[in-house]
């Protein structure tokens, strides 16, 4: 099977080019919250992204303990120069540089690579003064171990201290329909730098499939961000939530993609697509016709009309999680600053 053709987008200011959907590696594992997992299934995932024209695959050191990285090595054996490689080290490894140099040694066994095309800081390291981070991480890259720097869930002030020290050429973000928080602060500000989008949960966990019809019937592991209440069993935050404006938004995005004839999925990532700033969406799967279905988004073109029809209806969601682009944490618990 031939790749379809797809536009690429640049990554910050690197040679990167990267498709505007992307593979999320996470769920593959298999855990609490996704359920079991079939590694073939897993395999064939990742084959049909890339048979799809999808050539970025994000995963990280902390998804299964390094085993989705294990299984991007499998599926990439003989096809490793077709795709652009998104790997996360924890925060917790990055207190030196022999820790980070271990950490990103063990990513690459992992990955059966000898480079990693960006890799990322998975949250900040307020420990370790950014300097000396930036100047690590630029070792690995005068090594020829990674492509490029890039950074994960920094909010507007950690951003801007990393940028009077230097720079980083991807923030990757919680950002979707029902979560528009990045917006506020963050995005305006990656834009002005050059620094490229890439967003995670960009379907929330399964909510804008359209297969939940009330909170009550979402799984408890993906009903604890701070679009549900705080008396949720897995809940960390403490606020009461905003389950009757989620599905009302929810019920609002299905009528707009019905009339499109397509997947709520679809208009989901297509919308994020369409988003200033926005490079990729990370969005997982769990076998190849649920990838193939992701990565038709990228050929869904979504007119002004239909663009505003969305944002009216999430623009109540938008208003009411303020300026903290944590989903899970709120007030003084918030890890973003």
């Amino acid at each position: 099977m031939t790749a379809t053709p797809v536009s690429r987008r640049p990554l910050g200011r690197t040679d990167l080019a990267v498709s505007p959907v992307a593979m999320g590696c996470w769920a593959i594992v298999g855990d609490a919250t996704w359920g079991a997992q079939d590694e073939s299934d897993a395999i064939a995932a990742i084959h049909a992204a890339i048979d799809c024209g999808v050539n970025f695959l994000d995963t990280a050191e902390g998804y299964g303990a390094g085993y989705s990285e294990q299984i991007l090595a499998k599926a990439l054996k003989g096809r490793r120069d077709q795709v652009v490689i998104g790997s996360k080290v924890s925060p917790n490894h990055a207190g030196t540089f022999a820790d980070l140099a271990k950490a990103c040694e063990d990513s690459l066994k992992n990955l059966a690579t000898d480079y990693i095309d960006l890799y990322h800081l998975h949250w900040p390291n307020r420990s370790v003064p950014v300097g000396q981070i930036l100047a690590d991480f630029g070792k690995l890259r005068e090594q020829g171990k990674i492509r490029a720097f890039a950074v994960s869930n920094f909010g507007k002030g950690d951003l801007a201290e990393l940028l009077e020290h230097g720079r980083c050429e991807v923030n990757q973000l919680p950002y979707s329909l029902l979560w528009r928080v990045a917006e506020q602060e963050i995005v305006p500000l990656c834009r002005a730098n050059d620094i490229s989008v890439t967003c995670y949960s960009p379907i929330m966990q399964g909510l804008l499939t359209g297969k939940f019809h009330s909170a009550d019937e979402v799984p408890e592991g993906r009903a604890r961000t701070r679009l549900f209440a705080k008396t949720r069993p897995q809940a960390r935050h403490d606020e009461p939530g905003a389950e009757s404006e989620t599905f009302a938004a929810l019920a609002e995005i299905g009528r707009i993609a019905a009339d499109l004839g397509k997947p709520m999925s679809q208009v989901a990532l297509a919308w994020l697509i369409h988003q200033p700033g926005v490079a990729s969406v990370l969005v997982g799967a769990r076998d190849a016709a649920q990838m193939a279905e992701n990565a038709a988004a990228m050929h869904l073109s979504l007119d002004r009309e239909t663009l505003a029809r969305l944002d009216a209806a999430t623009a109540p969601l938008k208003a009411k999680f303020g300026t903290n682009p944590d989903m899970w944490q709120s007030g003084a618990n918030t890890r973003y600053r």
